[in-house]
């Protein structure tokens, strides 16, 4: 359960998010504390001007832990100190405990990353189209290379606090678990594998998954404190978790294996040992350092086989600070964030929780322990550049994502997460079309190129079986695109939009002289209110939109549900095309019609936008969007 950048919003939207980048650093000299005493009043002050509550932190290195413990309130109705033993929830952290279960039963022989679903769990639906040649198995579960779907808004809006069997859980909405590409080509994140996976580990043990970890992490690690429920535990030392000051209802999570566990600081800091001892606490080995190694390795897309040296291993993943790569997975729920991250090579890791839903919060606290845990580190060595190769040169231009997180969204990244390439210097180098932070990547030969601050392999060009030429940058995938498509469609959004606000005043003006009597009945009325009702129409949908994405704790009831909001969305977006079409035939019919011809011609336009625009969004399955689907 995490985030990427507009981290409430997204959150509310989707959920479970994972956001594998921190908060960009603004340009203030970053604070890098020399001693632990130093990292607490810096994240104290972090506290009070994010309005976070609390947050609990471990600090450990190979020799164990640094520090265990908490700041601030768990609760501030009551004024509860937040403490080592309070209880947060901890997200989508959860999914390392289903890689970990998978790799137990691979070195027990009794499970491989290569088992297909369909024949370990025939009675769990699912769509691949390339099923014959490319299944999907167990080690696309844990990567996220299904190419399914995130889960859908009713598997969260479901929120029974009588437990569901994962089977049932598995049953209720299983649209999601529909492979868009080829499994084992490219990443996308998503909460509707890891529960399979976790089904599969309950079906070859007998044991419901949540007692096979309580059997086998929990208990012997002494994570004492560490469930997967509202437990009597959770009640009485679970923190409240608050979005904008609002406290939150505890979320009875559907998917639990992929983001129901509640921790403290206390079995974090247990939890970290066990990485940072390769697999091993107190002398007994968990699972072997070779397992560890694949957990943290990308094996399963194109990128991966291609030499890329970030992205998503089995639920875990690289993110980078300044030039140190972490290995990590962060999470969150509505009104809480973990960061749980190690350095594997300099024995550091740590964890932490807030009860709180802020961005910025996050993303400080998680600066200042890195600049702590990584102040008396050598810089990585970059790789030496070699000089672009033609083939190289040839990659220059514009690309958008095709590895959406949600079919649904890819709308979107076609038209606003359109990023240009370019050779500079010897460099290749990236940059959003729509502004944003340039990105420098070293060429080192073979279509490879490493970041220039940690020099790991970043970059990789590779043929997509379905797209073509690609680009694998990090744990995205981009496919090229024509500068007149992606000028384009920008012009065409912004001729739009502006199309939409003067109609607005256009019309007020025109109506004025209208009840005036100054304008005659007939074609020009005509020609004027169609694509009046149809930008209307489409206001109404991002208004009913804001509304469901403004709510606080019932934003899945909202939209995850048939509700007057969602279903007005429905209505909304089938109203916009009915009058874009209308508002274009008008305009067509009364083309010889008598009236002022700049008012036609402006009329005739925005027409043609409208139906531009609900031509685009009909095919991408917005028009008649059903929220709860």
């Amino acid at each position: 359960m995490q985030f990427l950048k507009h981290l409430r919003s997204t959150a509310m939207l989707l959920g479970l998010f994972a956001f594998a980048t921190v908060v960009a650093q603004d340009d203030e000299e970053p604070i890098i504390p020399q001693t632990i005493d130093e990292l607490l009043l810096a994240i104290d002050g972090v506290l009070e001007e994010t309005d976070t509550p609390g947050v609990a932190i471990a600090i450990v290195n190979e020799d164990g832990p640094e520090y265990v413990g908490a700041l601030g309130k768990a609760n501030i109705e009551n004024d509860v100190d937040a403490d080592a033993d309070t209880l947060f929830r901890i997200g989508s952290t959860s999914k390392m405990f289903v890689a970990l279960s998978v790799l137990q039963l691979v070195e027990d022989g009794r499970l491989s990353l290569d088992d297909k679903l369909a024949e370990l769990a025939p009675e769990i639906a699912f769509e691949n189209p390339w099923e014959a040649t490319n299944p999907v198995r167990v080690k696309h579960l844990l990567e996220h290379t299904t190419g399914w779907d995130d889960i859908h808004l009713p598997e969260y809006a479901h929120n029974d606090p009588t437990p569901a069997t994962l089977k049932e859980g598995l049953d209720f909405h299983p649209h999601s678990r529909k492979s868009r590409w080829q499994p084992g080509t490219r990443m996308s994140y998503c909460n509707a594998g890891p529960p399979v996976a976790a089904y599969i580990v309950q079906k070859v043990t007998g044991q419901d998954f949540e007692d096979y970890v309580q059997q086998n992490f929990f208990a012997p690690l002494q994570m004492s404190n560490a469930t997967y429920r509202l437990s009597e535990g959770m009640q009485q030392q679970g923190a409240t978790l608050y979005t904008e000051g609002e406290a939150e209802d505890y979320w009875h999570i559907l998917m639990r294996p992929s983001g129901a566990i509640n921790a403290s600081a206390d079995d974090m800091a247990k939890f970290l040992q066990l990485f940072l001892g390769r697999g091993a606490v107190d002398g007994v080995q968990y699972v072997s350092a070779e397992s560890l190694s694949r957990m943290e390795t990308a094996m399963t897309t194109d990128g991966a086989r291609a030499g890329l040296e970030v992205g998503y291993g089995l639920h875990n993943y690289t993110s980078t600070h300044e030039h140190w790569t972490y290995q990590s997975h962060n999470g969150g729920v509505n009104g809480g964030l973990t960061e749980f991250a190690y350095l594997p090579d300099a024995g550091r890791g740590y964890a932490f929780m807030i009860n709180s839903g802020s961005g910025a919060a996050y993303g400080d606290i998680s600066d200042l322990v890195r600049n702590y845990q990584t102040r008396d580190l050598d810089e990585p060595d970059i790789p030496e550049a070699v000089a672009p190769a033609a083939t190289d040169l040839d990659l220059a231009g514009l690309y958008h994502p095709i590895n959406s997180r949600q079919q649904l969204s890819y709308f979107l990244d076609r038209v606003f997460g359109v990023s240009k390439f370019w050779f500079a210097d010897g460099q290749l180098h990236r940059k959003p079309l729509l502004g944003g932070d340039k990105r420098d990547y070293v060429p080192v030969g073979e279509s490879r190129f490493v970041s220039s601050d940690t020099g790991r392999v970043v970059v990789v060009a590779t043929e997509d079986p379905l797209a073509g030429p690609v680009l694998h940058v990090g744990t995205q995938v981009f496919g090229p695109v024509s500068p007149l498509v992606a000028y384009g469609q920008l012009a065409i959004g912004a001729l739009w939009l502006v199309s939409i606000v003067t109609s607005f005043v256009y019309f007020l003006v025109w109506g004025v002289r209208k009840w005036r009597g100054k304008v005659p009945a007939g074609p020009s009325t005509r020609i004027r209110v169609w694509p009046l009702l149809a930008g209307t129409a489409v206001t109404a949908f991002l208004v009913l939109f804001s509304v469901g994405m403004s709510s606080t704790s019932n934003i899945f009831e909202t939209l995850g549900k048939p509700t007057p909001i969602s279903v007005s969305i429905m209505l909304a977006t089938l109203a916009y095309a009915v009058f874009a079409v209308l508002a274009a035939w008008t305009a067509v019919r009364e083309r010889g019609a008598e009236m002022n011809r700049v008012n036609y011609w402006y009329s005739s336009v925005s027409s043609g936008l409208h139906l531009l625009v609900a031509l685009y969004l009909g095919w991408f399955g917005i028009i008649g969007l059903q929220t709860w689907a």
